[in-house]
């Protein structure tokens, strides 16, 4: 069994079955991918791929596990390029992190700023999504490391670190009655349709909590991802917007 070969059936199923294609992305033959492939098939005694004639037209049961382990190897493969080129030259490399999507528009930017004129040669890649994703990516080992608000107590081989602390704030149009001032309690809260995060998502279940610990019912009448999708709904009247702090921009 060849690393190469593993590429080359990773990269025929990313490329939807299409071995010309294939071929050409990696500047080789078709007919030398598709004698690696059948090498690697009567290697192993079990097909990867299921054939019609010349052309292949689905992965096998067997050829799916195969390739999730080809996906794997390759990806620690790449991993060890990395920490090799990173040896090499410590201000070269890749970095990879996740984040949510509040934490890249409200907090991130001078971070990476500062980051990227420190370490112009290293390249910086950012994946977003909600608190339990960008976990998962880190747990596999695709990012380097998450920055999330929740989440990460679920995958018991993560190693949490605090960075800063941050609190909720409750956005209302400006002639709404909960605007005129005075200290909000969570009943106050409670009595109006609630516009917020969806569950799980920067401090979303940790809000749930603090309702349910009050003996509250919230009415929740709309779920976003995106701070900035919450205070557009608010502004239409369709609720009082819960978000985070970071994200308030008056």
């Amino acid at each position: 069994m060849k690393l190469q070969q593993l590429r080359y059936i990773w990269e025929v199923a990313h490329h939807d079955l299409n071995v010309s294609a294939t071929a050409q992305s990696l500047f080789t033959s078709q007919p030398g991918i598709s004698k690696q492939i059948r090498l690697l098939e009567d290697e192993l005694g079990v097909e990867i791929f299921a054939r019609s004639g010349k052309h292949l037209t689905h992965v096998t049961p067997a050829g799916e596990v195969i390739l999730e382990t080809a996906g794997e190897i390759l990806r620690k493969v790449e991993s060890i390029k990395q920490v090799a080129q990173e040896f090499c030259d410590e201000k070269k490399g890749a970095l990879s992190i996740a984040t949510t999507h509040t934490q890249a528009r409200y907090v991130l930017p001078p971070v990476i700023r500062g980051f990227i004129e420190r370490y112009p040669e290293v390249s910086l890649h950012m994946h977003q999504g909600t608190p339990m994703q960008i976990a998962e990516l880190a747990s596999d080992g695709t990012v380097d490391f998450a920055i999330a608000t929740e989440a990460m107590e679920l995958f018991g081989d993560l190693v949490m670190l605090p960075c800063y602390r941050w609190n909720r704030s409750v956005i209302v149009p400006r002639d709404h009655p909960l605007a005129q001032g005075g200290e909000l309690t969570l009943a106050d809260v409670a009595a109006h349709p609630l516009v917020t995060y969806v569950f799980g998502f920067t401090g979303r279940s940790r809000l749930d909590e603090a309702f349910s610990a009050a003996g509250l019912t919230p009415r929740v009448v709309f779920t976003a991802a995106d701070a900035d999708v919450i205070k557009t709904y608010v502004r239409l009247g369709l609720g009082i917007g819960i978000i985070a702090s970071m994200a308030h921009d008056p």
